[in-house]
C-alpha cells in the first residue's frame, strides 16, 4: 500500500510529517536519522545501529546478509569506499610491517652496499668502493625502494608503530586494493617531492612519506564519519613540529606524502557512487602523474 504523500501514518491514523531534509530509517520510516550504514549506506535509527570498526553497520550487513536496498553497494556489503570485505582487515598492513622488518634485517646484515643502492639518491657521488648513481643517472626504482629502507632502530620502530595505528582502520575502511594504493602513490609522491627539492646529493630514506600519506587520509577518514577532529589534527600537528624541527629529517618527503595522501583519502571517500571506482582511482593517476612530472623536471636541472 503506498503512503500518503505527506509522510507515513501514526497508530492514530494522522499523517506524521517527515522533514526534507533527514530520511528515515530503512526498517522505521517514521524515524529520521542522519547515520547511514558504512556498508550499504542505508539510512538507520539508533535502534538499528550495530557498531563496527568503523562507523555503525544496518543489522542485515552486520549478520552479512546484505541490503536489499537500490544500488550495487546494497546488494553485497562493501567497505566505507567501496572495497571488498576482507576477513582480516589488517592483512596488508602486517606484510607491509613484515617487508619493512625484513628489509631492515638485509640492511643490518649487508651494510652501507645495500644501503646505497636502494635508497633515495638525487645525483651520484663518490662513495667506497666506487661512484653511486642516483635518480638523475636513471635509477628511478629508488624513488620506490627507499620508502623500504630505514637508518636505525628508533627510525624502524617508530614508523612501523605509525603505519599500524594508522593503517588497520584504514585498510578496514578502504579496502586492500585502495589502501594499496593510497599507501604506494603517498610514498612516491614524498620521494618525489623530496628529489625536487633536497640538494641532489642528500641521500634519504624511510616509509615516512607513505605513512604521512595515511596521516592525510586518516583526515578524510574522521572527517567523513563526522568524527572529532581534534585529536587527528593535534598528533598531525606533532609531527610536523618534529618534521621541521628535529635534524636530518626529509621533511620534503613528510609534506609530499601528507598532500598526496589527504587528496586521495578525500577522493576515496566522498566520491559519489554512480562513479565512486573512477574519481578514486583517477586520483592516484593524477598523482602518479604529477610523481613523474616532478621527477622528469629535476632530472632535466641535474643533467
Amino acid at each position: 500500500m503506498d503512503q500518503p504523500p505527506n509522510g507515513p501514518q501514526g497508530p492514530d491514523g494522522q499523517t506524521t510529517p517527515t522533514s526534507p531534509s533527514l530520511p528515515g530509517c530503512y526498517r522505521h520510516p517514521d524515524r529520521e536519522t542522519g547515520i547511514r550504514c558504512t556498508r550499504c549506506e542505508r539510512p538507520i535509527c539508533p535502534e538499528c545501529m550495530v557498531n563496527a570498526s568503523v562507523g555503525f553497520h544496518c543489522p542485515d550487513c552486520a549478520r552479512g546478509t546484505g541490503g536489499t536496498g537500490p544500488g550495487p553497494a546494497a546488494v553485497r556489503p562493501r567497505t566505507l569506499a567501496g572495497g571488498s570485505i576482507a576477513a582480516d582487515p589488517r592483512l596488508v598492513t602486517k606484510l607491509l610491517i613484515g617487508v619493512n622488518l625484513a628489509l631492515f634485517l638485509v640492511q643490518l646484515s649487508v651494510g652501507d652496499r645495500f644501503t646505497n643502492q636502494f635508497q633515495m639518491l638525487g645525483r651520484a657521488y663518490v662513495s667506497f668502493p666506487g661512484p653511486v648513481e642516483g635518480v638523475a643517472e636513471g635509477q628511478w626504482y629508488r624513488l620506490l625502494t627507499a620508502m623500504f629502507l630505514h637508518g636505525s632502530y628508533m627510525h624502524i620502530l617508530f614508523n612501523m608503530l605509525s603505519l599500524w595505528w594508522l593503517g588497520g582502520p584504514l585498510e578496514g575502511a578502504l579496502g586492500r586494493a585502495r589502501y594499496l594504493a593510497l599507501y604506494f602513490c603517498s610514498g612516491l609522491a614524498g620521494s618525489a617531492l623530496s628529489y625536487l627539492i633536497a640538494e641532489p646529493n642528500q641521500p634519504s630514506l624511510g616509509a615516512s612519506g607513505a605513512i604521512f600519506g595515511l596521516f592525510g587520509a586518516t583526515a578524510a577518514l574522521v572527517r567523513r564519519l563526522n568524527a572529532d577532529m581534534r585529536p587527528v589534527v593535534a598528533l598531525l600537528v606533532i609531527n610536523l613540529v618534529f618534521t621541521f624541527t628535529w635534524p636530518d629529517i626529509a621533511w620534503q618527503a613528510h609534506i609530499g606524502g601528507l598532500v598526496a595522501g589527504a587528496a586521495i583519502g578525500y577522493a576515496m571517500l566522498h566520491a559519489p557512487r554512480e562513479r565512486r571506482t573512477l574519481v578514486q582511482y583517477g586520483t592516484c593517476a593524477l598523482v602518479l602523474v604529477v610523481v613523474v612530472g616532478l621527477t622528469l623536471l629535476r632530472t632535466a636541472q641535474l643533467t
